[in-house]
Parts: structure tokens; C-alpha cells; sequence
């Protein structure tokens, strides 16, 4: 759902630009309190492997196809603020990098892509978890909720931007019906891949998914004919000790196996904000975007004539600038709020 140049006034992209940028600054700030020991380190890689997956086109009826927005996955894995970050980390790079998603349209990408669908998602999430039963099940159907409306709903935002600075006159009543149309079936393959990241994850540690913090499922004997807890093993290491590292190395080798390799069978049929403004006439006054000469532009290599080798490069080149931009970002934020932390510290013995 990039949108390119053109299709939103310059007002309106303006308007959008400061929306986004509060909703980053209020993040960076959110941030600090969700950036631990167990979520820093992973919070890059989180975004890179968004970007790998965002590679994945899978097709979702005649002609069109589908992407993950990954704002569900990225809050339910490391927090809703810093869920925030993981998509305007991944949309800079693709901007940037790959002139995929207009930069003067960049506030819109992320106010749509990143703040709503974290927000429609979280909210959500958070809303499921404390009515349903405290247990893993509970957390993935809560994902798989959430996931799924987060789509139409960053479907129905686009359309309100449209409807205030659209620059083709299009009943706007078409475009929210194709939009959210389309779009809900894109939710049901987002819903998929973050229910099985998230179970994934959880399955080998629980104590790294955000969403899941305070989930205890504790372990039943039956005595007597009736079910009584048992009392649990003593732990080896406190959690905040136990390593990240084997699960960072396989994410990171998941993310540029898939930009890499997986991504050359990526459905090649436009996706369907592309499809819509083809459809609809949206995009009758799209403008080139302003990297289109990148050498990475639309995730090739220049100069290299096998698609396959070209794409996977490009894929592979993209999940490292990811994961290090991230990385930086999100070890900036951690290390402001630990010398904060220090401040405080300081201060209250100075008292």
C-alpha cells in the first residue's frame, strides 16, 4: 500500500508529513520504556525482516496481490512505540533505497502503514487479550484478529487522506469500497503471517513477545480425579539474563533467505492500492519518484541482467541496511533512556 508522488496534494502530504512526525516523536519517546533487554536487540531485526517479508507478494483474487503491512506484527512483537519506528525505519529504506512509496509521500506511508494500523491492531490486541483466557492460543487468535482488521482499516485511512487531498476526481464512495474490498482480503494473508511469526516465536520464547509479557499458563496434574496446579521447576537464569542471540541469527538468516531467495516468486501482479488506482483512475496524475534512477531502484541491481541474481542482491542488500539503521535507532533510544535512568539515579542520591 506505497503510496507514490502525485497521487495526494502537496498540502495534504504536508499536513500528513507533521501527523507523522508527531506520531515518531511521540514513539521515540514511548520508546524508551519499551526497549529493554529482551526487545532492543531485536526491534532492528524486526524491521528488517518486515521489509523481507513486504518483498513477498502473494496474490489475493484476478490480477491483484497482496503484501504484509507488518504494523500488527511489529507492536505485538516489540511493543506498540517502538512497532511505530520498525515501519518508518522500513519505509525510509524502501523510499530511499528502493523509490518504492513517493517521499514526498512519506508522512502518508507512515501515518497509514505505520501509526494506524499499529493503533487499530494494539488496541485491539490488547482489547482480546483481557477478555480471552489467559494462554498462547489466546495470544495468536488475538493476533490473527487484529492483523486482519488492521488492513481495511489503513485501506479506509488512505481513502479519508484521499478524500481531503486527493488530485484526480474520483467519487470517493468507489474508492473506499475497492479499497477496503481488496484490502480485507490482503488482511487475511497479514493475518497468517503474523499469527505464525507470533506463534513462533512464543513457541521457543514466550518472554521475547511483547503482546505476551505476564502470560503465565501454569502446568496441570490431575490428583484425586481433579486438576490442580503443579508447582513449577525453579528457573535456571532470569529472563532478562537468557541470550537472544540464537533467535536474532535465525530471524536474520529467515529475513535474507526470504529477500534473497524467496522474494524471485513473489506474485508480479499489482498490489492493491495499484491495482485500485489503475482501476479507479487514481493515479492518472502519479509523478516519477524522485530515486527512480537509484541503483536499487524497484529491488534490482543496476547493471545486473539475471532477475534472479539482481532481485536477490537487492532483497539481501536491503534486509542489512534495515537491520542496521534499526539497530542504530533503536540502540540510540536505549542508551538515552539507561544515561536517563543514571540521571535519575544521581539526582535521588544527590538528595
Amino acid at each position: 500500500m506505497h503510496v507514490p508522488d502525485g497521487f495526494i496534494n502537496a498540502p495534504v502530504s504536508a499536513a500528513a508529513g507533521l501527523v507523522a512526525a508527531g506520531a515518531v516523536a511521540v514513539s521515540l519517546r514511548g520508546a524508551r520504556r519499551e526497549l529493554d533487554e529482551r526487545t532492543a536487540p531485536l526491534a532492528g531485526l524486526v524491521a528488517a525482516f518486515i521489509f523481507a517479508v513486504q518483498m513477498l507478494n502473494f496474490p489475493v483474487a484476478a490480477g491483484t496481490s497482496g503484501h504484509l503491512l507488518g504494523g500488527a506484527l511489529a507492536a505485538i512483537l516489540v511493543g506498540p512505540y517502538t512497532g511505530v519506528l520498525c515501519i518508518a525505519v522500513v519505509l525510509l529504506m524502501q523510499g530511499v533505497l528502493f523509490a518504492d512509496g513517493g517521499l514526498t509521500a512519506l508522512g502518508v506511508n507512515i501515518t497509514v502503514m505505520g501509526a494506524v494500523t499499529v493503533l487499530v491492531a494494539y488496541g485491539l490486541f490488547r482489547g482480546l487479550v483481557k477478555v480471552l483466557p489467559r494462554t498462547r492460543r489466546s495470544i495468536t487468535v488475538a493476533s490473527f484478529v487484529a492483523s486482519l482488521v488492521s488492513v481495511p482499516a489503513a485501506a479506509a485511512a488512505f481513502t479519508a487522506i484521499y478524500a481531503v487531498g486527493g488530485t484526480t476526481d474520483v467519487p470517493v464512495g468507489k474508492v473506499l469500497t475497492a479499497m477496503v474490498g481488496v484490502h480485507v482480503l490482503i488482511g487475511i494473508g497479514e493475518a497468517v503471517i503474523t499469527t505464525a511469526t507470533v506463534g513462533a516465536v512464543i513457541a521457543v520464547r514466550p518472554d521475547l513477545v511483547y503482546g505476551a509479557r505476564g502470560l503465565t499458563t501454569p502446568l496441570k496434574l490431575r490428583v484425586g480425579g481433579e486438576l490442580v496446579d503443579a508447582t513449577p521447576a525453579p528457573v535456571a537464569a532470569p529472563v532478562a539474563a537468557r541470550s537472544t542471540k540464537k533467535v536474532w541469527a535465525t530471524g536474520l538468516v529467515t529475513a535474507l533467505v526470504l529477500a534473497g531467495f524467496v522474494s524471485y516468486y513473489a506474485s508480479a501482479s499489482p498490489d492493491g492500492l495499484e491495482k485500485v488506482a489503475a482501476d479507479q483512475g487514481i493515479d492518472r496524475k502519479a509523478e516519477e519518484h524522485a530515486t527512480a534512477d537509484s541503483p536499487l531502484a524497484d529491488y534490482g541491481v543496476s547493471g545486473l541482467t539475471d532477475a534472479r541474481l539482481s532481485g536477490g542482491l537487492a532483497g539481501t542488500i536491503g534486509v542489512g541496511a534495515t537491520v542496521l539503521a534499526g539497530t542504530g535507532v533503536f540502540w540510540a533510544v536505549r542508551r538515552r533512556r539507561t544515561d536517563g535512568t543514571r540521571d535519575d539515579a544521581r539526582v535521588g542520591e544527590t538528595v
